[in-house]
């Protein structure tokens, strides 16, 4: 009897697992995203990395060039981190249709697939990570961006390795207009 609990409860567990988020859970809360709207401008980032702990390992600040249009766009990116190290990424995206973009930049490895609907922002991507040793690692992130009003994004990532959460990246994002 308590054999078939463990393994009911076992079923359960590995497909809860499975299900994953859409951005189309979010396409009816507000405010809606518009990233010609959003993305046009000079804008502001902070943030933390956590370890697979939840330790902060690094913290950041960014300036971000964002241009715009229907067909894309750029945002150019400048990190400062805590340690002094300085980090620029370039993203250009191309629109693919009405709420998808595909998006490129030097260091990542497979093209982001951007998606949104109503507030939401999901990218997910592989971003080669330098490592203090001066190896890089291919690392999975799963970006959930939530527009909290016109001027302020907030930005929950995931970073995964072989499937394993390795790491978190949480920032906030502000146009300066």
């Amino acid at each position: 009897m308590w054999k078939a609990s463990i393994v009911t409860a076992l079923m359960a567990l590995i497909v809860s697992g499975c299900s994953s988020m859409t951005v189309m859970t979010y396409e009816d809360s507000e405010p809606v995203f518009d990233p010609v709207a959003f993305f046009n401008g000079p804008m502001v980032a902070e943030g933390i990395v956590l370890s697979r702990s939840g330790k902060v390992t690094r913290h950041f600040n960014a300036t971000i060039d964002a241009r715009w249009d229907e067909n894309g766009g750029v945002l150019d990116e400048v990190f400062e981190w805590s340690d002094g190290e300085e980090q620029t990424r370039v993203w250009t995206f191309e629109r693919v249709d009405e709420q998808t973009y595909i998006g490129r930049a030097g260091d990542v490895v497979r093209p982001a697939q951007m998606r949104f609907a109503g507030n939401a922002i999901n990218m997910k991507y592989v971003l080669a990570v330098p490592m203090s040793n001066g190896r890089t690692i291919n690392v999975t992130m799963d970006d959930w961006l939530y527009m909290v009003n016109d001027q302020t994004l907030i930005n929950v990532t995931e970073m995964t390795k072989f499937g394993f959460k390795v790491g978190e990246v949480i920032l906030t994002m502000r146009r300066l207009q």
